[in-house]
């Protein structure tokens, strides 16, 4: 069976990371390299996660309590829970599914007086221009972030310049991951100075902890290769046990114990030193592959389905999702071919207030979850599992293969070394 998702990171730089556990110290040193890659002008800081340094920001800000975020209505809820525990409200802003990005004038929709800030969710890959959302913010005082977590793909990315602040992840799952880290670009040079005070003030990684973690990637790494993946899922089904279960359980960032004591740490010299080797040698073969897959398997799209962010000016298809009205049906069916299709995510759509604002309950994208299903989709599949895998998706929509080059909306330029357009700066 075909594993959901390759972990993007090979077994050298596990051992280099292991080896930097034992022999990495100088925390200020490979601090400066990863801070310098983002912003030679200084303007970007090192976390242990996007969740360390957005609560780092809101420290910062000290925006007036009662102030409201607007977001995109999907995120992980741990990006809602921040702002809330630092006494502001956030605030669903609705998605257009085709761009995966609100429109400008649900933002609108959404604002109130309290409006203070706008946090830009950029889905599965895909990126959209802010510059409609830019303009609305600086018109009316808001800071703007854009969470580039799913988006990041090496290369030239270091964040959009119209955005106040910029939020990079290498979580696990992540793009060139060192299995946890952040970076935040952050324009605004006084908060900056401040975030930097508050995180030197904070306790240090624990380095046997990235250690142990380290470890246990390296066995998540090898699992995911196709013959011993195939031995694991059918060993959990001998055991009585879901292996969506399993796997999700594996990959949580800061599950149990108390959240914000965990995410309130320093990154140590071994994650900022394998964070730094990720970034220097990053290049494009990876997220290319990756995209020529996808493009092969959206060419082969039975009819019905849809993919959602298709017409994104700029999709890396950090993970490959299409939209079924049955999203179990098509996941079993796929099973049963050989791959690991699933519906397991952490994204999640962000709550309406409590009391006292009337905003409207974001509906697209509690439609986008309901129906998403995640697809196995990675350079190091061959072309032969694509084309199988449409088959499989046409068996399980009962519709004949289409081989249709409009399946999605792409404009593609050939662009060099990639094969994708990259984003304009």
């Amino acid at each position: 069976m075909y594993a959901r998702k390759r972990l993007d990171i090979g077994f050298g730089d596990l051992a280099r990371g292991l080896g930097a556990c034992a022999f990495s110290h100088d925390e200020g040193s490979a601090r400066e390299r990863v801070e310098r890659w983002f912003s030679p002008r200084g303007d970007a800081i090192a976390c242990l996660s996007v969740r360390s340094g957005l609560d780092l920001f809101l420290e910062a800000a000290a925006l007036p309590a009662g102030s409201e975020v607007l977001m995109s209505a999907l995120t992980i809820p741990d990006m809602w829970k921040i702002v809330e525990r630092h006494g502001l409200v956030p605030v669903p802003v609705d998605l257009d599914p085709t761009t995966l990005a609100p429109r400008p004038e649900a933002w609108l929709r959404a604002a109130s007086g309290r409006t203070r800030a706008v946090l830009l969710a950029h889905l599965f890959g895909a990126r959209v221009p802010l510059e409609p959302i830019a303009r609305i913010a600086r018109e009316r005082g808001w800071i703007l972030f854009e969470d580039c977590a799913q988006s990041f793909t090496g290369d030239s990315e270091r964040g959009d310049p119209l955005a106040d602040v910029s939020m990079f992840s290498f979580g696990p799952i992540k793009t060139a991951t060192a299995l946890t880290g952040g970076v935040l670009v952050v324009r605004d040079r006084p908060i900056l100075e401040k975030m930097r005070a508050a995180q030197a003030a904070q306790p240090l990684q624990d380095r046997r902890a990235y250690f142990t973690r380290l470890l246990k990637y390296s066995g998540l790494t090898a699992l995911t290769k196709w013959p011993c993946y195939t031995a694991f899922v059918r060993l959990c089904g001998w055991l009585g046990k879901d292996h969506d279960l399993v796997i999700q359980g594996s990959v949580r960032g800061f599950a149990g114990g108390d959240f914000f004591a965990k995410i309130r740490h320093r990154p140590n010299a071994a994650l900022l030193s394998l964070l730094a080797r990720r970034l220097e040698s990053s290049n494009a073969w990876r997220v290319d592959g990756r995209v020529a897959r996808a493009r092969r398997l959206a060419s082969r799209l039975p009819e019905g389905l849809t993919i959602p962010g298709a017409k994104a000016p700029f999709h890396s298809f950090w993970v490959f999702t299409v939209l079924a009205d049955d999203p179990d049906r098509v996941v079993a069916v796929l099973r049963e071919h050989g791959f690991d299709a699933t519906r397991a995510a952490s994204l999640r759509s962000v709550p309406v207030p409590a009391a006292g604002r009337a905003v409207a309950e974001p509906r697209e994208a509690q439609r986008v979850l309901a129906r998403t299903v995640y697809l196995p989709v990675y350079p190091e599949m061959p072309e032969r599992a694509i084309d199988a895998m449409a088959d499989a998706l046409s068996r399980a929509l009962r519709l004949a293969p289409a081989e249709r080059e409009d399946a999605v909306v792409f404009t593609p330029a050939p662009a060099s070394p990639g094969i994708f357009p990259r984003p304009r700066r």
